[in-house]
């Protein structure tokens, strides 16, 4: 059973007279009435992340993952809960001070002020996060239209291979391993291009879980299918050169998630739009595929005319049993 299954089975009954629930399907809690857009997101060792060697960089990744849930909504964060398990060894005063200093860096840097918490004595390292933003309008899931254009902002593929490296994974030639690394633990959140997605998306959603979870996520609830235009999922120039490098393809490294770009769907008359809020903001966006009417499949990944076949879907998914 995976998360999907067990909210649609479980505890989906449980929010039918509670509207800002958003059916337990959406990146957030959204009170439309009082303006509140709420996400919580827990975060455990060997699951989320590798191990505790690098407290400090390991705070600000679980801080910018969780406010991206608002921020994809096209909500600006303004305060955040935080609650720590851990132990002796996790929490003495070395690891404590790299994780305060994290947290005063991240607030600066977000605008967001720490507002409540709770301490947990365990064996695991983990963490929970609730982020609360204010807002009379977000963008929802689920909301796509046929003949939309399907977009991604940033690149997808560099958190995943500086995952590897943590895992102590070695390839033939080693290279760009910091920036690797780096990039898993310091997703880029765009707060200027939030600001203007309630204007020009129809439907978006964070890439945490790989983009074609993360797609089907997003289109869920709806009758229709994706084509996705596999040259046109970008990556960085570090990731084309470790590519060559190593003789690796980039299916490897853009469908597993923990990338936290933002993934949308937008009429195509906002293209000039689009391209002009691109450049403002200088935010690097990429139209990748469009949505078509239901087919056979959720979605099909296409390269020129032909269609690649997968013997599973990439990503990360949550199984209870």
């Amino acid at each position: 059973m995976n998360e999907a299954t067990l909210i649609k089975d479980y505890l989906a009954k449980l929010v039918k007279n509670n509207p800002s629930a958003l059916n337990l399907n959406d990146d957030v809690f959204f009170d439309k009435k009082n303006k509140n857009v709420i996400s919580i997101d827990t975060y455990v060792e060997k699951i989320h992340f590798p191990n505790f060697t690098n407290p400090g960089l390991l705070i600000k990744k679980i801080i910018r993952s969780s406010i991206s849930d608002l921020v994809c909504k096209g909500v600006i964060p303004k305060y955040y809960f935080i609650s720590g398990s851990g132990n002796k060894k996790s929490f003495n005063n070395k690891n404590l001070k790299k994780i305060i200093n994290s947290l005063k860096s991240e607030q600066k840097k977000f605008s967001i002020k720490l507002s409540g918490g709770d301490t947990v004595f365990s064996k695991i390292n983990s963490f929970t996060i609730i982020s609360l933003g204010f807002s009379n309008k977000i963008v929802k899931r689920n909301n796509a239209k046929i003949n939309d254009d399907i977009y991604i902002t940033g690149n997808l593929g560099d958190s995943y291979l500086g995952l590897k490296y943590l895992q102590k994974k070695n390839y033939n030639r080693n290279i760009y391993k910091k920036y690797f690394i780096n990039k898993f633990y310091l997703p880029m959140i765009n707060l200027n291009f939030s600001k203007y997605l309630t204007k020009i998306a129809n439907t978006s959603i964070d890439i945490s879980d790989g983009l074609l979870i993360d797609l089907n996520k997003m289109t869920n609830n709806q009758n229709i299918s994706s084509e996705i235009y596999y040259d046109k999922i970008p990556i960085s120039n570090k990731l084309k050169i470790f590519l060559r490098k190593n003789s690796q393809k980039k299916s490897k490294f853009v469908f597993n998630g923990d990338d936290y770009q933002i993934l949308f769907t937008a009429k195509k008359s906002k293209r000039h739009n689009i391209d002009k809020i691109s450049k403002i903001t200088k935010t690097k966006i990429s139209r990748i595929g469009r949505i078509i009417s239901k087919k056979k499949f959720k979605f099909c990944l296409l390269r020129g005319d032909k269609a690649l076949k997968l013997t599973k879907m990439p990503g990360y998914e949550h199984f209870f049993a």
